[in-house]
């Protein structure tokens, strides 16, 4: 029994030493982490009502009247870094090449490397997952065409996949209105211009744009190219107002679907009218004019 008794000390014993031994060499404890502009435990900071000092928004809060900070500014001498984007400002023509339904990288590969400006990637009239398209950009980002992408629809989902796996163009379908415009616009800039979250993708690694001189985040305002498409009566209608949204490249006068819409084809009277609203729309807000490939001798076209 005293055996027993003998090995139960011990082991306590050795419990012992090692609870001394471990709190001995137990790393230090870091300092309290302090937030000294946080509201007091428990209680109604009132910050609804009023800023802290120092504070740029003074007064009752009011995101209508809120100065945005300077935190995203892209900094003092950035140069424009997509390819396309500048190209268009100095007033060249752009030619983009449609990747239709292939999901492999080597496919999409060789269309980057084919000499267009850009790559249209289809996803409107195509089945294919933003998984698959975002493996076919990561696979050469940096070919001579940049990423680019028809969406399905005006959306905040399709629009926010596209630009997070690094689309540099974004070709919008079926604009039929002001409001539509505007939301394609705010989902595809980052604030104070649109609403676009910030909740990162591949566009914001280093393989892909995050080594961009000044950052990803902002810089990419500057560098994004949106197009929207004119394409039915509706979208003629608002199509001075479309053309005029702060933010909008392009506008793109669908070939095919104003035809559609219209009931008349290339060449007739009214089908000529109804590109003509889009060409006059494009002039008088003074942004690109974009149509198919066979009206890159249509004066006024440059984008295709």
């Amino acid at each position: 029994m005293r055996y027993v008794v003998f090995s139960a000390a011990i082991c306590t014993a050795l419990g012992l030493a090692t609870l001394v031994g471990q709190s001995q060499n137990a790393p230090p404890q870091p300092a309290p982490t302090e937030f000294p502009l946080a509201a007091p435990a428990g209680k109604d900071s009132n910050a609804r009502q009023a800023a802290p000092p120092g504070a740029v928004n003074q007064g009752p809060f009011n995101p209508d009247t809120w100065k945005y900070g300077s935190a995203f500014n892209p900094p003092a001498g950035s140069k424009i870094w997509n390819p396309v984007k500048l190209k268009m400002m100095q007033g060249g023509k752009v030619t983009g090449g449609t990747v239709f339904s292939s999901t492999d990288p080597e496919t999409y590969c060789a269309m980057a490397n084919a000499g267009y400006d850009f790559i249209w990637t289809e996803m409107q009239h195509d089945s294919r997952d933003w998984q698959a398209v975002a493996r076919m950009w990561a696979a050469c980002p940096h070919a001579k065409a940049v990423p680019g992408v028809r969406v399905a629809y005006t959306d905040e989902r399709e629009i926010q996949h596209a630009l997070d796996a690094g689309a540099l163009v974004l070709v919008v379908p079926t604009v039929d209105s002001l409001q539509e415009a505007i939301e394609a616009r705010n989902w595809a800039y980052f604030p104070p211009l649109g609403r676009r979250s910030n909740g990162g993708g591949p566009a914001f690694g280093s393989e892909m744009w995050g080594g961009i001189p000044g950052g990803y985040r902002n810089t990419i305002n500057d560098n994004v190219v949106l197009i929207l498409m004119i394409e039915t009566l509706q979208g003629l209608k608002d199509a001075d107002e479309i053309a005029k949204v702060p933010g909008v490249t392009a506008v793109f006068a669908a070939s095919g679907d104003l035809g559609n819409f219209s009931g008349y084809r290339q060449g007739t009277p009214d089908y000529e009218r109804a590109i003509n609203i889009v060409h006059d729309a494009a002039i008088k807000a003074h942004v690109r004019l974009c149509g198919p490939y066979a009206w890159r001798d249509r004066p006024d076209f440059t984008c295709f």
